[in-house]
């Protein structure tokens, strides 16, 4: 065993044992999508006087954390999101109306003079005929309120007797705190205590001094506190009060019969209902706790059930280096997932489905390093099985690192420009893409460098997998297809699929889903089983005739609307509930219409910054007509993503477009390796014509890309049967989007690239390029390891 194979294994000890106990001693961290709760998403709006800017938006959520702590929901997370949005997260919180009712106070305290009795209302606080009660931004009902004067309001007081009050005087913002507390030495019981900051505490006493000039017991002499255009008190100031007097901040006191709740309740509305500016539920999910149950366990059905199949497919493909390639690909599910866990990512169902998809792509790099080696024994027979092997590792790595960086900037962009769960699928992705180079580079080599080091594993080159061409490469060479004589031809036949595709978004159209379009889609079990077109009928008798009503896993039932409330919500589920009897809420979604615009935008930039930024790496480590063909390629395969989920009628999304990055990256990936092998031929044979080398290139990475497109097979596969509808779709998509890329990297990128050249005037690659040689130096050539130097 050389020093660096030793190294390698204890590095590859080390860590695993380090994965090991994080493993067994840590728990992960769960999304509301996995565990069940409640996400809601505020949109800061300016208020007359404040701007909603990151300061402010700040403030305001420590408000509504104050808000959040009241309704004793466990380990509530609130955090900040770019400069004016506030996320909420609420485990375990399955009916939301109570917590956006508490978050969504949206309009700011205010202190009133009240100008007298109220005209135009009846003393019980209902509205007059004529009025009507308004909606409000996040589509409760607010008590009504009549105009009486410029900037003036007539509202109930607590009792429900009419006010008319003046202008604002003050707003919460100058609220510093307010406590409930016990008087049990001078009996008055309970009372809230104000504080005030230092400037609205002299409007205060200006305010409390005006009110004192008129006769106690007049409706004068009142202060109203008004929340949400609801007073919530409108106490008299104390007679000993004198006119012009007021009160200073630190003395005043609201008395009553209160008791201790009504106290801090009112403690807790003045002092919480201070925001600093307005805010409005732009988005709004939650999830049941069985389906984030089913979801991880449909996951981990998969990920064993297709990591199986892909070890036992590599064992059978590369014998004893695949089985021991199978060995690291374990060990690369257990560090893949310490890391996430030591890094405390919060693991989403994209997330999660990105950590089992990332089991499939981790043999990309031993299939590359073997199949080199696999060509450097058939070129050279008598060298050792190590020096092929320690060869293949060399040749293979230029490849290796670029379609890792490629799957890595696509993971970039998925955290960078997605959305909510969506980025989680970009830190898993990215950590897999990590820990796969890991275990292929440090774990697999050490352990094939080790067999290889075996008599027997040397000797026998059937036993070890890389001594022998493989069955599909023996049928390449036998029978040597004349591929790109005429490339023009595989470019007409990927136009007509494109065409295709096309045709089926201009006829069909593309279903966007809610999360782009805006409204709420909710889908519910029932006790008993209940038909589509009974349930529509259902809805729309109760109201909802623009319902859209379809059936969701295993006889659910998914309604999708425009704007509905959550009161609404609760309607439609009742009504529902009559024909099925209980009626559990598994999954719900609402999503403002300008969020839905931002997310439909953000999408398209999302993709039209992958395709640059994909152009500019390949610009910069290739040729730039390998470049201009690979992204061709890559639009290629897009449209023809896009237009198959058009034709089956499946929704465009989040997870779609999770997907569709993914493809990106991985339909790049073949084109890079491809293109690699290109330019390592042409720049070894610089007078041969580029298609003779184009096709020799082709038939030497074709084993490759069919055998690590089948090890993602066998985990998608698993995940579109098992995964049920949250992860159906975005296994179909990256089904799809394997095969079409595997098609352009060879009959749409390579013939391009040709086409191209035809026009291009650069000459070809100078030897050795992209494989760290420096022009104008001498490239080092390494010996045998087992080779002395000697010679005769």
């Amino acid at each position: 065993m050389t020093r660096a194979t030793a190294v390698r294994a204890v590095l590859a000890v080390a860590v695993l044992l380090a994965s090991v106990v994080i493993t067994l001693t840590m728990s992960p961290r769960l999304g509301l999508d996995l565990q069940g709760g409640t996400r809601i998403v505020l949109q800061a709006h300016d208020s007359d006087t404040v701007t909603a800017d990151r300061e402010t938006t700040d403030r305001t959520l420590e408000v509504l954390r104050q808000r959040i702590d009241s309704l004793g929901v466990s380990e509530p997370t609130l955090t900040r999101s770019g400069e004016d949005r506030i996320i909420v997260e609420l485990p375990d919180v399955q009916d939301p109306r109570q917590a956006a009712e508490v978050i969504g106070r949206t309009a700011q305290l205010s202190f009133h003079a009240v100008e007298g009795p109220g005209t135009g209302k009846p003393e019980t606080g209902e509205p007059p005929a004529g009025d009507s009660e308004t909606e409000g931004t996040d589509g409760r009902k607010k008590p009504p309120a009549s105009d009486t004067g410029p900037g003036d309001l007539t509202l109930p007081d607590e009792q429900g007797r009419s006010l008319a009050l003046g202008p604002s005087r003050l707003s919460g913002a100058g609220v510093d705190d307010a406590t409930a507390a016990f008087d049990a030495q001078g009996g008055a019981g309970w009372s809230v205590s104000l504080t005030f900051r230092k400037d609205a505490g002299q409007d205060w006493k200006k305010l409390t001094g005006e009110a004192a000039c008129h006769p106690a017991g007049d409706d004068r002499r009142r202060v109203a506190i008004v929340l949400d255009e609801k007073v919530i008190s409108s106490p008299q100031v104390d007679p000993s009060v004198g006119c012009r007097v007021g009160l200073p901040s630190g003395t005043t006191q609201i008395t009553g019969s209160f008791s201790a709740d009504e106290a801090r309740d009112l403690a807790l509305l003045i002092k919480g209902g201070a925001l600093p500016v307005p805010v409005e539920i732009v988005e709004q999910r939650t999830v049941g706790p069985t389906l984030g149950a089913a979801a991880i366990e449909a996951s981990a059905q998969a990920a064993l059930i297709g990591a199986a199949a892909t070890a036992l497919f590599i064992t059978v493909v590369y014998r004893l280096f695949g089985a021991l390639a199978a060995v690291a690909l374990g060990a690369y599910g257990v560090i893949s997932y310490a890391a996430l866990v030591a890094l405390g990512v919060t693991l989403t169902l994209p997330g999660l489905a990105g950590f089992v998809l990332a089991i499939g792509m981790a043999v990309d790099a031993n299939v590359l390093v073997f199949e080199r080696a696999r060509e450097e024994c058939a070129d050279r027979p008598k060298r050792s099985l190590r020096s092929a092997l320690t060869t293949g590792f060399q040749k293979a790595w230029s490849a290796v690192a670029d379609s890792n960086a490629t799957t890595l900037i696509a993971a970039g962009l998925l955290f960078f420009l997605g959305s909510g769960p969506v980025k989680g699928f970009g830190v898993t992705l990215a950590i897999g893409v990590v820990a796969s180079m890991f275990s292929a580079l440090v774990i697999a080599r050490a352990l094939t460098e080790i067999a290889a080091n075996r008599r027997f594993v040397s000797d026998y080159r059937g036993v070890n997998g890389i001594g022998r061409p493989g069955a599909v490469r023996a049928w390449l060479v036998r029978k040597d297809p004349w591929l790109f004589r005429r490339p023009l031809r595989w470019l007409v036949v990927s136009a007509a699929l494109v065409a295709v595709a096309v045709a089926g978004i201009v006829v069909r159209g593309i279903d966007l889903g809610v999360e782009f379009t805006g409204g709420r889609l909710v889908e519910y079990s029932t006790s008993r089983p209940v038909d589509v077109e009974t349930a529509r009928d259902t809805l729309a008798a109760a109201g909802f005739k623009d319902a859209e009503v379809t059936t969701a896993g295993d006889g659910d039932l998914s309604v999708r609307t425009g704007k509905l409330d959550n009161d609404g919500e609760h309607a439609l589920r009742s009504a529902l509930a009559e024909e099925g009897g209980e009626t559990k809420k598994v999954r719900d979604e609402l999503i403002g219409p300008s969020l839905g615009d931002e997310l439909r935008r953000n999408a398209l930039i999302a993709l039209g910054v992958a395709v640059a930024v994909q152009l500019a790496y390949l610009a910069v480590r290739f040729r730039w007509t390998f470049a201009v063909a690979s992204v061709v390629a890559m639009v290629h395969d897009v449209i023809l993503v896009v237009g198959a989920f058009a034709w089956l009628g499946r929704p465009v999304d989040g997870i779609f477009l999770a997907a569709l990055l993914t493809v990106i990256g991985y339909s790049v990936n073949d084109s890079v390796v491809v293109f690699d092998r290109v330019r390592e031929l042409w720049g070894a044979n610089r007078t041969t014509p580029l298609d003779t080398i184009a096709r020799r290139a082709v038939l030497q990475t074709v084993p490759r890309t069919v055998n690590t497109g089948m090890g993602a097979l066998f985990i998608l596969a698993a995940l579109a049967v098992l995964g049920g509808d949250s992860l159906a779709d975005f296994a179909i998509a990256l089904l799809i989007g394997i095969v079409v890329g595997t098609w352009s990297s060879v009959f749409t990128a390579v013939p391009g690239a040709l086409a191209l050249e035809r026009s291009a005037k650069a000459p070809p690659p100078a030897p050795g390029k992209g494989k760290g040689t420096a022009r104008g130096k001498t490239r080092t050539v390494r010996r045998d390891p087992l080779d002395n130097g000697a010679r005769v």
